[in-house]
């Protein structure tokens, strides 16, 4: 008896664990904005003046013959978030086949005139025909499309080995405990950075942008805990 409440009691845990999962796995997205740092915790060192020097090092504030654009690793650029996306794919068929097949027997070794003396209604003759038409007409269209405008100021984390920049940045604004995030990270070419230090969404690679929110007005627009339970586990 002991064996089979403890057998229980271990599929009321498993059936728990589950449901907990399907409860913050649609979350973990959103968990993961709110915790991460903003700022890396080992940023890189800059490089230390020589003894009796009064030069610091070259940075982006100093620059002798050059721009002030954002080049070296926690200097910031301003992201212009233009992203606009349209698809559209539409098929059309139309096909259609009507056959007409006949045939007449004149002789065939007298058996012929056997056939027709002792079926008067086929007229004196023996005749084979047959028609058949088909058709077929299908149609399809489907288009999908986005739309996001924003700005962005990012931070660069890294300059690979080729000079490009790895770049990551975070905004969140909070109104009447409704929270609203916007993160992007990927990899710039300096030379695509403007005078101004503006550089265009368009022409970062790898790009990953997240705008979502948290509050009152996201859960109202998510359908219930036992909702998305029963079309998970709905077979149909």
């Amino acid at each position: 008896m002991m064996k089979q409440g403890q057998t229980g009691g271990r599929r009321y845990n498993g059936g728990a664990w589950l449901l907990a999962l399907l409860l913050c796995g649609c979350s973990a997205g959103m968990a993961e904005l709110k915790t991460r740092p903003t700022i890396s915790e080992e940023p890189m060192p800059a490089a230390a003046p020589a003894p009796g020097s009064i030069w610091a090092g070259e940075n982006t504030h100093n620059l002798l013959y050059g721009d002030r654009k954002a080049r070296y690793v926690n200097d910031i650029v301003t992201i212009i978030v233009s992203e606009q996306a349209s698809g559209g794919n539409k098929a059309t068929t139309n096909t259609s086949r009507d056959t007409t097949t006949g045939a007449e027997i004149t002789a065939l070794m007298g058996v012929d005139k056997s056939i027709t003396n002792n079926n008067a209604n086929m007229g004196g003759k023996i005749e084979l025909g047959g028609s058949s038409t088909n058709a077929l007409k299908g149609t399809g269209d489907t288009t999908r499309g986005g739309n996001l405008v924003a700005r962005l100021t990012a931070r660069i984390t890294r300059v690979m080995s080729n000079g490009n920049l790895v770049i990551e940045g975070r905004r969140q604004v909070t109104v009447n405990s409704e929270d609203q995030f916007i993160f992007m990270s990927g990899i710039i070419r300096p030379e695509d950075i403007t005078s101004d230090n503006y550089v265009y969404s368009q022409y970062i690679a790898d790009a990953r942008i997240i705008y979502t929110g948290d509050g009152v007005i996201n859960d109202k627009m998510r359908p219930g805990w036992l909702t998305r339970v029963v079309d998970w586990v709905w077979p149909f």
